[in-house]
């Protein structure tokens, strides 16, 4: 997969004073320069891909501030600023009186043929949402994907550009978006009224919009997904998991309800009452965790994929990399394979009857065993992969492959892969190799007590405290006494800090 970037280095190198610049420009690796880090008093440091250095040992002084300052574009509200018609950008840190006392400038980077690993999910012409991590490159495929839709597809593209990033500093925008149109935002307040103007006043096809970080922003989301325009955009949070607890942008996957179900439901469905589920559609059909810059996981119908979460099942995915040919490979995600040794593993419990002997390779093994104890499960953790009959593992550790992983599958030992260090796929991962144990399901338990605390202070009470629990659980219970307009706080300390929750008006 060839690619081809553009980054206009020397146009962010000129803006630093003569003594920083110079010996930039003397570092063979100058093309792989990620961020230059300008504070008050203190060294100058370069960030590169693949190291960091001191540049200097002459502490950045006031005038080299005011220097840089001078050369660059005015700071926003958001406290960045650019070089006119190049993507780099300019951060500052200011002290309590807004004085400048510390610069990030960071390179910005157009990468043509970034997006080949997903180039037929943009162009199915369904909304696509971008997660992952800072700096693992949301915003430069986000571009990229403006100029294929704009240029190879010729669709009206319109980019609402909050803080430049997208199409560059300055009036003209960077060449890296190619024919797409850019609307700037004046202030990051008012980025979710220029996404309604956008499609008000332009009649795209398509909308493309970076960080999508309010509930309002997460409204006009909705909006312009229900008038049929495509949405390509991204949002805080690197997995789809993290959308769903976060109750200011849940809405983007069809936001979630407490439901109390009936007796005879809640029997007919095998769970408790009171139980988490999905309001309504999801403002983006697909979305793309991305995990390092050649490799993605894809939930292709995010419908399904939260409600597989919030059910508690196991949620296939699709993985695609970049192999070292450059060729685009495909898989199912772990989950799937885990489905298929469930049935070598009753089969092999059924022959010999012994207790599970687990092996950990690069999981958690505090985690885990605090959540079995949780579960009211007693592990039994070997320490040598022989002696075990369950082989656990990351998801990291099974996809590079290493001796341990293929000696387990040779000696036929069935291998349970863990998705995420998470409360949730722990769980799940116990109650999937415990099967015959009675599980009490400390989420839907904790769902329920909380329910049960909403009706009694609707009923009178000023103040229900419920039982201590996880962080996770306590956003859970949060979101419960939100939707049914009440207060709610955590207190105390873990591991017993827990949940209030209040009439309005009462603490």
């Amino acid at each position: 997969m060839q690619k081809v970037i553009t980054d206009d280095l020397s146009a962010l190198i000129n803006v630093l004073p003569e003594h920083i610049s110079k010996i930039l420009n003397q570092q063979e690796d100058i093309s792989e320069l990620v961020e230059v880090i300008l504070d008050l008093g203190r060294t100058p440091e370069a960030r590169f891909f693949n190291r960091e250095m001191v540049i200097t040992q002459q502490e950045v002084t006031e005038l080299d501030l005011e220097y840089v300052v001078s050369h660059i574009s005015s700071f926003g509200d958001d406290n960045r600023a650019g070089i006119e018609r190049t993507l780099h950008r300019i951060s500052a840190i200011r002290n309590r009186k807004g004085t400048i006392v510390g610069l990030t400038c960071r390179v910005g980077r157009a990468v043509y043929g970034t997006i080949k690993i997903i180039q037929d999910l943009v162009e199915s012409g369904k909304s696509v949402l971008l997660m992952g991590r800072p700096g693992v490159g949301k915003t430069t495929m986000l571009r990229e994907v403006a100029r294929v839709l704009a240029d190879e597809l010729h669709k009206r593209v319109v980019i609402v550009d909050t803080s430049n990033e997208i199409a560059g500093d300055g009036d003209i925008p960077h060449p890296g978006i190619g024919r797409a149109r850019r609307m700037q935002v004046p202030t990051p307040s008012m980025q979710h009224a220029v996404m309604i103007e956008a499609v008000e006043n332009h009649m795209p096809e398509v909308i493309v919009i970076d960080e999508i970080g309010t509930e309002l922003e997460a409204l006009a989301a909705r909006t312009i997904a229900e008038r049929g325009v495509q949405l390509i955009g991204t949002a805080h949070g690197n997995t789809l998991e993290n959308l769903i607890v976060n109750p200011t942008l849940a809405d983007l996957i069809g936001g979630i309800q407490t439901v109390t179900l009936s007796d005879e439901e809640a029997k007919r469905r095998g769970t408790q009452k009171s139980i988490l589920e999905r309001m309504a559609p999801p403002t983006f059909n697909i979305v793309v965790e991305i995990q390092d810059r050649d490799r993605v996981a894809i939930h292709p119908d995010v419908s399904e994929a939260v409600d597989a979460i919030l059910r508690g099942h196991p949620l296939e995915t699709e993985i695609r990399w970049v192999d070292e040919n450059g060729e685009i490979r495909k898989a199912k995600s772990v989950p799937a394979a885990i489905g298929e040794k469930k049935s070598a593993l009753k089969g092999r419990r059924a022959k010999d009857e012994k207790q599970p002997k687990l092996y950990l390779f690069g999981v958690n093994r505090a985690k885990l065993e605090q959540i079995a104890r949780e579960m009211q499960l007693s592990l039994d953790i070997v320490n040598n992969p022989e002696a075990a009959n369950i082989f656990i593992t990351s998801k990291a550790y099974y996809r590079s492959r290493p001796q341990k992983i293929i000696d387990a599958e040779a000696a036929n030992i069935p291998i349970y892969v863990l998705k995420s260090n998470t409360p949730n796929q722990i769980r799940q991962l116990l109650n999937t190799v415990y099967p015959s144990v009675d599980h009490t399901d400390p989420i839907t338990a904790a769902l329920e007590e909380a329910q049960s605390a909403v009706n009694q202070v609707k009923n009178g009470e000023d103040v229900v405290e419920l039982r201590p629990q996880s962080a996770y659980i306590r956003r859970l219970q949060h979101l419960i006494a939100e939707q049914n307009d009440l207060p709610s706080e955590s207190t105390g300390k873990d591991p017993n800090r827990r949940v209030r929750i209040f009439k309005p008006g009462v603490k």
